[in-house]
């Protein structure tokens, strides 16, 4: 699967991708991840990749055009491969400009996703980007959350992270993806929601720590009252129909 992300501020995700999983996966090909300063599709000597907003207003507003030479640059338009018989195979790629007022990114958009060969990702700034990119040059936009942030590098990051995770063999155990929040659906009162993750415990079976009246940690100066914590005994019995009708019960 490969990401291109469009940024002006390539050198941010340098340590997120070579760090951990993604390192390894990009190591071991099953994804190639790769940053793309914008201001290389720009045509003046100054490289001016903004420009003031029509009407007035605050801030500076990225400009349609180099977006759009940067994103038909880098559209994989065909793939060729010695070990397939088929040397033209047309690819599947989705353009994202990561955008504040976008469709919140939920799980099942990174199960969508990760249908696809390449992802496109543009990365706003400022006081945001032409609207004529999200009406024209990208296929949607996708927000994080609602709430607002310098630039869409941090949800870039976590949309290729995760649909990456998805992607077979990035993650070693297929039970870890599988089992996790949000991949399976129950029906409560009439309406289908996502299970979250049942609770998980490690060693040690019993530790003994000073916590608050609420049953938080004491902390802050704050009197506790010491006790010990347990590991539920049904995770200790080696009953595995107990334990998997526990851990069905506990998801939520």
């Amino acid at each position: 699967m490969k990401f291109d992300i469009i940024t002006i501020f390539p050198s941010i995700f340098t340590n997120f991708l070579n760090e951990s999983l993604l390192a390894r996966a990009q190591v071991k090909k099953l994804l190639s991840i790769k940053t793309h300063d914008l201001r290389k599709w720009t045509k003046d000597k100054h490289k001016t990749v903004d420009d003031r907003p029509y009407g007035g207003g605050a801030g500076m507003l990225l400009k349609i055009e180099p977006i759009f030479r940067a994103v038909e640059s880098l559209k994989v338009k065909k793939f060729k491969s010695s070990k397939l018989k088929t040397k033209n195979l047309k690819l599947k790629t989705r353009t994202i400009l990561l955008s504040a007022k976008g469709k919140t990114f939920t799980q099942k958009d990174a199960r969508r996703l990760v249908k696809y060969d390449q992802i496109i990702l543009i990365c706003g700034r400022y006081e945001g980007v032409d609207e004529r990119v999200a009406q024209y040059v990208a296929d949607e936009e996708i927000s994080i959350g609602d709430y607002v942030l310098f630039g869409g590098e941090v949800p870039a990051m976590v949309l290729v992270e995760a649909v990456s995770r998805l992607v077979p063999g990035v993650v070693a155990k297929e039970e870890s993806v599988k089992n996790e929040s949000f991949s399976n659906w129950k029906l409560e009162i009439g309406n289908w929601k996502f299970n979250l993750e049942y609770p998980q415990y490690t060693r040690p079976e019993a530790i003994k720590l000073k916590v608050s009246a609420k049953g938080g940690p004491a902390s802050g100066g704050k009197s506790g009252k010491s006790k010990v914590l347990r590991v539920p005994k049904v995770l200790l019995s080696g009953d595995h129909k107990k334990i998997m009708e526990w851990r069905e019960k506990q998801s939520k």
